[in-house]
């Protein structure tokens, strides 16, 4: 935005006219508004003077609109490139008004780009052009839509889904009780689905107010207040809302558009937004890259890079319609065409093999054309601002408005380039490959001809300073770049992911050069932790060169101490040197050689609880869930700390080491036992790391029942959770090894509890994660008699409150997974067991496990009026408990629904999570019903769940029980719902460490 005061005494015509076109031109492309202090009685000649001097060929694309400013001499000139000169803007209200849109509040709405009811009406572009730049491989545009409205025009292409999203699925989530709902629309990159979310969003925009997030606006919390402001902007009651459409086209992860709806449910309540129906609908838009395991529910489509019949019978009448208006540049429309050969790799391929042929990556041109090649194939949805590509090209910028095709820089490689309209903070052009598979093509082709190198490609990326000094578009450039050499694919596993597809490629096809494009990087970002991490784990990955791994890691760790993943990798660089030395095997066994593998088993180890430490209390406003990695790492390096011991002792010294290990032998007579007593270095040895080495169990279990409790109370919100299980499996075997001496021949408590250790079945946590794991019925069957056999056999007292209260969890799981196995005692003498342990004050360590079985077995029945009225009492300390015990680690997680209350009495009472999903189809599915709400109107439900009688009073929600003077709080899970509700209500509880919640509130 451009301000210019102009003295009334001194507007000499050609000064300020001049002042004006070159300020415009060293603009660096176009700025969306100038603001010109005029005195009222020179407007009308400088406003023609404007149009005949600085803007003769565009007569239209300059507009003034009067300010009612506090002067009363401030005009606003708006030009827009791709937009109508639209005077006004209207939005469509509840009540079937129109309300202005003004300028202020729609450019305080930075976060989003909004569809009005008039859209595009009143202007005048030209339809041709902007056909022909969408058929090329350009965005669609709302005038595309606008156009093919017109008289005489054919519509656009409606794709198969369309029909099902418009008609189907938003009607049906409009239906439901949920403040904020979505739907996902996955696509292949390249294959429409862009232009099918627009293109429902057009045809809905009399029925919703419509609008499109903004590329980089990252701040959550900024965009749900945006679009809660577009929600009740000019509705004087709320009757008059009319719901938003919001359509989101550049998250990559589904968690995002989850943080979001929460963020929208969140800002609903502090304006105390109430209704019974949706009043946010989120369309996500997401790029997939593959169509293979992708999780498809009821609220999601796929499109892929296949035209089913209908569809490629519409494309070849749009071709003839096409061929008749646009005959002449009909070759050259890629975009369409790749779309109308459904998307034939040999199309594909033979157009870049043609155009590419006189490729030379010594010219100019060729160069730019190269790396945009390379951040569309790495970088989705990536491109270069036309400032930029000028400014390379050494192309003067021309007058402002008048003919800006930097295309034809590029020779007879144009055609590959289309231009590009940015909405950001201040809207401007950009440039990028017509089509994702083509500038992948062209990339394979220019390695394949050998007339480029990836490497090559990204170093001149890196080095060439033009790319990263203008102004349009900086910012997302750096995001870009930082992007495709750091961010991995954690999809695919093993060594597929140890670096993002760029430098794994790079490594593949030039691994002399990676090092080089590395260093270059991190020259490039100085002040960046993560691209010294980047070349850390590069030189510990793939060189083995741990000084050097090490002093970038430190370098990290300086420019971002309280990073935890920065943390995280200063110890995998210690870790990955003891793996490597014991790979290696080239350290002696001897004193000398253990001393120096646990000299760096302990560094590891100290680093890994540091990097534990930072996660904790590393910075909690965004949505980035508890690092763990400092968890697994101590057990990981705690596993290989058994395997030195193995390698570097004798079979003899190895089993006497087991038994030290496990506390059977005590220090002291260690050092005297027959292995030991003749080798005063290895007792040396030992003694020095005593401390680590005796802990070594405890310090395991630890992290293992960590574990346990991280991943079965809190809801994943990682996509490494399955590869952390795996690796978690493979080293608890070690442990059960080691620690786990099971003895078929006895059948005494010992015995017994290592059996229950060795299942991972002696903590409540690991029970639990029985009901998700698909244990045999017969195993689990085992289990439930083992812990009959320790109550049975104890000694009483306080020791037996551990295993009574997994006791009753093992009976509650078993009955879950084979409801008529006889080893499931009767459900009365579970509460009478209950009762007993209630009966004696719990202990911390206690409590949570003891409060959560005692809320969730108590409530139904309320049979056990002693316990039974102390259930809010026992809701408290258990909240209290878990706050305290997962509370630094449950960050952007929820807490996890074991159990929902159901119809029957007894064991019945309590429907699990897993039989419920089994109901309605896949996890997948569950959680996309459950996160809009639907998940309570399906009849498997309906039939399993008892709803609860309540009242909500002072915005708290009171459950009813046996006694009418008797009452429980419960949190909703929607705290938005309660403020819609008053006086008697039901609903739905589920039991949760936390404290039980209340799902689907409705009114009595």
């Amino acid at each position: 935005m451009f301000s210019l005061s102009l003295h009334s005494t001194a507007l000499r015509r050609g000064v300020h006219l001049g002042c004006l076109a070159t300020i415009l031109t060293m603009s660096h492309g176009e700025p969306q508004r100038v603001w010109l202090n005029i005195s009222g009685s020179h407007r009308k000649g400088y406003r023609q003077a404007l149009h005949s001097e600085c803007f003769p060929d565009r007569e239209n694309c300059l507009t003034m609109d009067e300010q009612s400013l506090p002067e009363g001499e401030t005009e606003e000139m708006s030009i827009r490139e791709g937009q109508s000169n639209q005077s006004h803007r209207f939005l469509l209200c509840g009540n079937g008004e129109k309300v202005l849109l003004s300028k202020k509040v729609e450019a305080n709405l930075d976060a989003l780009s909004i569809l009005c009811v008039n859209e595009c009406e009143g202007g005048n572009l030209n339809k041709h052009e902007i056909e022909e730049h969408f058929y090329k491989g350009g965005k669609v545009s709302w005038w595309n839509f606008y156009f093919s409205e017109e008289p005489g025009s054919t519509s656009l292409i409606k794709r198969d889904k369309y029909d099902v999203i418009r008609n189907v699925i938003i009607p049906n989530l409009c239906n439901l009780n949920v403040a904020c709902v979505s739907f996902n629309l996955f696509h292949l990159p390249g294959c429409g689905g862009t232009t099918l979310a627009m293109h429902v969003l057009w045809s809905l925009k009399d029925t919703f107010r419509c609008a499109v997030l903004k590329e980089g606006s990252s701040d959550l919390a900024v965009v749900a207040s945006q679009v809660v402001q577009l929600l009740t902007y000019g509705a004087v009651e709320q009757s008059a809302q009319l719901p938003v459409l919001l359509m989101l086209d550049d998250f990559e992860e589904k968690d995002s558009v989850f943080d979001l709806k929460q963020h929208i449910v969140k800002e609903m309540e502090k304006k105390n937004l109430s209704s019974q129906c949706p009043q946010v609908i989120l369309l996500n838009c997401m790029r997939i890259e593959s169509m293979e395991n992708t999780d498809l529910t009821e609220d999601t489509v796929l499109i892929g890079n296949n035209l089913s019949a209908p569809e490629q019978k519409c494309f070849q009448e749009k071709l003839r319609e096409v061929d008749e208006v646009h005959k002449q540049d009909l070759e050259t429309f890629y975009g369409f065409m790749v779309m109308k050969k459904n998307f034939l790799p040999e199309y594909i391929q033979g157009v870049a093999r043609n155009v590419l042929k006189s490729f030379d990556f010594e010219d100019k041109h060729a160069e730019l054309l190269a790396v945009l090649f390379l951040l569309n194939t790495y970088c989705k949805g990536a491109y270069l601002s036309v400032s930029l590509c000028e400014e390379f090209l050494g192309i003067k910028t021309k007058p402002y408005c008048g003919s800006n095709k930097v295309e034809d820089a590029f020779g007879k490689f144009s055609t590959l380039v289309t231009q590009c309209r940015v909405k950001d903070n201040v809207d401007y052009d950009a440039l990028k490959i017509i089509h994702p598979s083509m500038a992948e093509s062209c990339l394979q082709e220019l390695v394949a001809s050998k007339k480029a190198a990836k490497a090559e490609i990204t170093n001149l990326l890196l080095m060439e300073n033009k790319f990263f000094t203008c102004v349009q578009g900086k910012t997302k450039l750096w995001e870009d770049v930082h992007s495709i050499l750091v961010k991995r694919d954690m999809k695919c596993g093993g060594e597929n992911n140890r670096f993002s597809p760029l430098v794994q490629d790079i490594i593949k096809e030039s691994p002399g050069a990676i090092e080089i494009v590395l260093f270059n990087a991190v020259e490039r970002f100085t002040d960046n932790a993560v691209m010294f991490q980047l070349l850390a784990r590069y030189h510990y990955l793939v060189k083995k060169n741990f000084r050097q791994a090490e002093q970038c890691a430190w370098q990290a760790q300086e420019l971002s101490p309280k990073n935890s993943y920065i943390s995280d990798t200063c110890a995998q660089v210690i870790k990955h040197e003891l793996k490597f030395e014991l790979k290696r095997d080239l350290i002696p066994d001897t004193p000398g050689g253990l001393d120096e593998y646990l000299r760096m088993a302990h560094s590891a180890t100290d680093a890994f609880r540091e990097t534990q430490e930072i996660a904790k209390k590393e910075d909690k406003r965004d949505n980035t869930p508890y690092n763990s990695a400092g968890h697994l790492g101590e057990i990981q390096v705690a596993v290989m700390i058994l395997e030195i011991l193995q390698s570097q002792l004798n079979s003899d010294q190895y089993n006497t080491m087991k038994c030290f290990l496990n506390g059977s032998i005590k220090t002291h007579d260690f050092l005297k036992i027959h292995p030991f007593k003749h080798s005063a270095g290895y007792c040396s040895v030992v003694q020095q790391y005593s401390n680590i080495l005796c802990n070594l169990q405890h310090n395991m279990k630890r992290q293992f029942d960590f574990f346990n409790s991280f991943f079965v109370h809190l809801t994943a919100r990682t996509s490494s959770k399955e590869q952390i299980q795996s690796e978690l499996a493979r080293c608890f075997s070690f442990y059960v090894d080691v620690f786990c001496n099971i003895s078929t021949q006895l059948n005494d408590l010992s015995s017994n509890w290592q059996f229950l250790e060795s299942k991972n079945a002696d903590t409540y946590s690991g029970l639990l994660n029985f009901l998700s794991n698909n244990i045999e019925s017969n195993e689990m069957e085992e289990i439930v008699e083992k812990y009959a056999f320790i109550i049975e056999n104890s000694t009483g007292g306080s020791n037996g409150v551990k295993e009574r209260i997994n006791f009753i969890y093992a009976n509650i799981v078993l009955y879950c997974i084979k409801p008529e196995s006889r080893s499931i005692r009767p459900f009365e003498s579970l509460q009478k067991t209950l009762s007993e342990v209630l009966t004696h004050p719990a202990t911390f360590k206690d409590s949570m496990e003891l409060h959560f079985i005692a809320v969730a077995l108590l409530w139904p029945q309320l049979s056990v009026p002693k316990f039974s009225e102390r259930l809010g009492t026992y809701v408290s300390q258990m909240s209290r408990s878990f706050q305290k015990e997962l509370g630094a680690v449950c960050h952007a997680k929820w807490p996890v629904v074991h159990f929902y209350l159901g119809k029957e009495k007894g064991y019945g009472s309590l429907v699990s999570q897993e039989n419920m999903s089994k109901s309605v189809g896949s996890e997948a599915n569950i959680s996309s019903l459950f996160q809009n709400g639907k998940l309570w109107n399906e009849e498997a439900v309906r039939q399993q769940l008892c709803r609860v009688t309540g009242r909500v009073e002072k915005d708290a929600l009171l459950a009813d029980t046996s006694k009418a003077d008797f009452n429980i709080e419960v949190k909703p899970f929607y705290k938005r719902q309660l403020s819609s509700q008053v006086g008697k209500v039901s609903f739905l509880l589920g039991f949760t460490m936390k404290g039980p919640l209340a799902f689907d509130i409705q009114l009595k």
